[in-house]
C-alpha cells in the first residue's frame, strides 16, 4: 500500500501529468464560467468578480499549476486555490446532495458537478506539497473567502438552487464555518511545510 502511495505521489508530480490537469482545470474553468452565464448577465457590475466562485477557484488552481510549470510559485494564488477549492468542491456536493433529498433526483448534470466538485477538492489537498505560500498570503485569502461569502449571503449573490433556496440562511451559515475549515486547512499546510515537503 505504501510503494503504491509513494508511486502516486511521483505520478502526479511529474511534468506530463501537471500539464494535463492544467488542460483540465483551464478547460473546466471555462465551462464553468459559461454555466454562471445566466446569473452573471443579472449581476450588478461591482459583484461580478465575485459570484462564479468555483470557475474562480479552479482558474486559480490553473493559475498554480502553471507556476510549477514554469518553476516558480505564485504564493498568493496558492493559497486562494487550496481554500477556495476545498471550500466550492465540498460546497457543491452537499448543496447537489441536499438538492436529491428535496427533490428525488438531480439529474445527470447533477451528479457530474458532483463528481467534479470532489475532484476539485481532491486536488487542492493532493497538492499540499507544493505550496509555498506563508502566513500573510494565508491572511489575505482568508480576507477574499470571507469578504465572499459577505457577498453571497448579505448582497444575495450567492449560487442559485432554487429547490433549497428556503434554506438559503442556514446555507449561508454552513457556508461561513465551511470557510473556517478551509482556511484552518491552509494553515495546516503551512505548518507541517517540513514534513510534507520531506520526500519532494
Amino acid at each position: 500500500m505504501k510503494s503504491l502511495f509513494m508511486q502516486f505521489s511521483y505520478m502526479i508530480q511529474q511534468r506530463a501529468f501537471l500539464t494535463l490537469l492544467f488542460i483540465v482545470n483551464f478547460l473546466g474553468t471555462i465551462y464553468g464560467y459559461i454555466w454562471y452565464i445566466p446569473q452573471l448577465s443579472r449581476t450588478e457590475p461591482q459583484f461580478l468578480i465575485f459570484v462564479p466562485d468555483s470557475p474562480t477557484a479552479s482558474l486559480f488552481f490553473t493559475f498554480a499549476i502553471l507556476g510549477w510549470l514554469l518553476g516558480t510559485n505564485f504564493k498568493f494564488i496558492e493559497a486562494l486555490a487550496l481554500i477556495t477549492l476545498v471550500k466550492y468542491g465540498i460546497w457543491a456536493v452537499v448543496m447537489n446532495i441536499l438538492t436529491l433529498i428535496e427533490t428525488g433526483s438531480i439529474g445527470f448534470a447533477g451528479w457530474m458537478l458532483v463528481v467534479s466538485h470532489f475532484l476539485m477538492a481532491v486536488e487542492g489537498i493532493l497538492y499540499m506539497r507544493n505550496y509555498r505560500f506563508t502566513l500573510v498570503h494565508i491572511a489575505f485569502a482568508a480576507i477574499w473567502t470571507l469578504h465572499n461569502d459577505v457577498i453571497d449571503y448579505v448582497y444575495g449573490q450567492m449560487p442559485t438552487y432554487r429547490s433549497i433556496s428556503q434554506y438559503a440562511n442556514h446555507i449561508g451559515y454552513f457556508t461561513f464555518w465551511l470557510s473556517i475549515v478551509c482556511i484552518l486547512i491552509s494553515y495546516f499546510a503551512y505548518k507541517k511545510r517540513d514534513y510534507l515537503h520531506m520526500e519532494k
